[in-house]
């Protein structure tokens, strides 16, 4: 069963490839259709891989405790085989005996007569009675000796059938136990090797996916820092659509995620804490230490000193407490180094760099620039690309967690004065809750004032295209967002259409949600599953997998922009 299973789930691996081409939404969805079916085969692996290694550490304890006792019993059949093989040749001894005895038991029997004869015709009745009893016990002890022998070479016999019967059944015994181990052991480490290629491939199209994402996301015109001015979320929850129920998808945090958290600098400044202990919490196995006030190139401005650049960063504002800013000093100062390799390359004038204008800063900026003079981050003696980003949600993350190539100075943290083990402890404890970034809708539509909620149906028809594309993959084409032209060339299926495709494959669609509820990992900040009712009827679905569809199929350019979300209801 598990072979069939197996060569299946091989069999659709092989329908799975990472092309090099040009961006479309058409290979965003053919990625992402391929991620969740890879994903689904991993589970699917697993879950039929379990039991078998379960089975293997219980089959495990038993052929050990068999091996013990078949030890015991080859010793046994050992010891046997040596006390056997003394026998032999005792027997030697003893059968040579058996000849002396049978010859004389009956040379003894032969000369009874005679004896007899002595008693007539003797007058020594005493000596006749003295060598008649003699010799019926030396007969008698010959016969004893005969049939000790005898037995002694039957029992001997007998004992040597039974250890080749031993033998073969012990040969035996060991074998099916070869064989099971070996079966069970093979068919796991076939299923390992099998979700090892899957788990690699499921990479190779994180990467492409998120790079695809990335651009698709460049329409919502999301800063991954603050920039040159403020960050401009709306809070959804204060518009009123014009419908009721309405449902609103809000993400904790805005892309990258990765390093310097600056609103959670601000809050942890506000919160006592001094620039180092700020840097300390967003890098990890870091230094600090003086560096040369090099000449680096900016582009459209030339050559100038470090300390000069730096003075005409603007990344964060004034108004922050002086401990924040002097923090964003040190990593801006660290991240220009790094990025242009102590000077050897330009670095740019936008967020792809860091964002800086020619018109110099003078107050708190310049004092936090001077105070920390020269400082900088650095990992093994090397300043390190000291990455950061205005709004992680309360988490940030590894380079790896998010695709790039793994920093051991990035780490994930849960960026909260606390424990978190729900939505109301983060909102309440995340040092960067004060950004109007930190939970938010993303994308709008202007039809329902200028807002990111969804109709019922619309929520229902979202769940209806997961559930269509779980069961039939060939169809994903045509399960684009509606408001929008069909990035493949072909039709795109509508609300109807959908739930009527879904009715032919024998499954139940939704018409209009009536609740939807949202389970995460706290510990590791991402959502885990959606679950989505109408009356008796639900349907769970896993987190990441809701978020690509969702992203797919939402009107205009609402998304759900990160790893952690909730969704809203008015």
């Amino acid at each position: 069963m598990f072979k069939k299973f197996l060569s299946s789930l091989i069999v659709l691996s092989l329908l799975f490839f990472v092309g090099v081409r040009s961006v479309s939404a058409d290979e965003l969805s053919d990625i992402e259709k391929q991620l969740n079916d890879l994903k689904h085969s991993l589970e699917l692996s697993q879950q039929a891989t379990k039991p078998l290694e379960k089975n293997l550490t219980s089959l495990k304890v038993r052929l050990n405790n068999i091996k013990r006792r078949v030890s015991v019993v080859e010793n046994n059949i050992n010891q046997k085989e040596r006390e056997i093989k003394i026998s032999q040749k005792v027997l030697v001894f003893q059968e040579k005996l058996l000849h002396e005895r049978v010859r004389s038991y009956y040379k003894n029997l032969l000369r009874k007569p005679s004896t007899l004869l002595f008693l007539l015709v003797g007058d020594n009745v005493e000596t006749f009675f003295h060598n008649f009893f003699y010799q019926q016990r030396v007969v008698d002890e010959d016969k004893n000796t005969i049939i000790k022998i005898v037995l002694y070479i039957k029992n001997l016999q007998e004992r040597k059938d039974e250890l080749e019967r031993e033998k073969v059944e012990l040969a035996r015994i060991k074998e099916r136990v070869s064989q099971q181990s070996s079966f069970l052991e093979g068919e796991i480490s076939k299923a390992k090797k099998y979700q090892a290629e899957l788990k690699s491939k499921i990479a190779q199209l994180t990467a492409r996916q998120k790079q695809l994402i990335a651009q698709k996301l460049a329409g919502l015109h999301l800063p991954t820092t603050l920039g040159a001015g403020p960050l401009y979320c709306t809070d959804d929850r204060k518009i009123d659509p014009g419908f009721s129920p309405a449902f609103a998808f809000y993400t904790y945090g805005i892309p990258h995620r990765v390093g310097m958290n600056q609103y959670g600098a601000y809050g942890r400044a506000e919160a006592g804490q001094d620039y180092h202990q700020i840097l300390n919490a967003y890098f990890s196995n870091i230094s600090f230490q003086k560096h040369d006030d090099i000449e680096i190139e900016v582009e459209g401005a030339g050559k100038m000193h470090i300390e000069d650049y730096l003075l005409g960063i603007y990344e964060i504002p004034e108004s922050w407490p002086l401990e924040a800013l002097k923090a964003q000093a040190v990593a801006a100062r660290s991240y220009a180094i790094a990025y242009t390799h102590d000077g050897k390359n330009p670095i740019c004038t936008t967020q792809k760099c860091q964002v800086w204008k020619s018109e110099q800063k003078t107050g708190a900026w310049k004092q936090a620039v001077e105070e920390t003079k020269g400082e900088v981050m650095t990992y093994n003696g090397q300043v390190i690309t000291a990455w950061y980003a205005s709004t992680a949600g309360g988490y940030t993350f590894s380079s790896s967690d998010v695709g790039w190539s793994s920093k051991p100075w990035t780490k994930h943290i849960i960026d909260a004065n606390g424990s978190i083990n729900n939505f109301n402890d983060l909102n309440q404890k995340a040092y960067d809750r004060s950004s109007p970034c930190f939970y938010a809708a993303q994308g709008w539509r202007k039809e329902y004032n200028n807002s990111a909620w969804l109709k019922p149906e619309e929520v229902a028809d979202i769940a209806n295209v997961i559930l269509l594309a779980r069961l039939d993959s060939s169809i994903r084409d045509h399960l684009y967002q509606l408001d929008k032209p069909n990035p493949a060339g072909t039709d795109n299926w509508d609300m109807t259409k959908v739930r009527s495709e879904l009715q032919k494959r024998g499954k139940t669609p939704f018409r209009r949600i009536s609740n939807v509820s949202v389970s995460a990992d706290f510990s590791a900040g991402k959502t885990t599953s959606v679950t989505v009712t109408e009356g008796g009827h639900s349907e769970n679905f896993n987190g990441s997998e809701f978020k690509n569809f969702f992203n797919l199929r939402a009107p205009a350019n609402i998304q759900i922009v990160g790893p952690l979300y909730n969704v809203e209801r008015r």
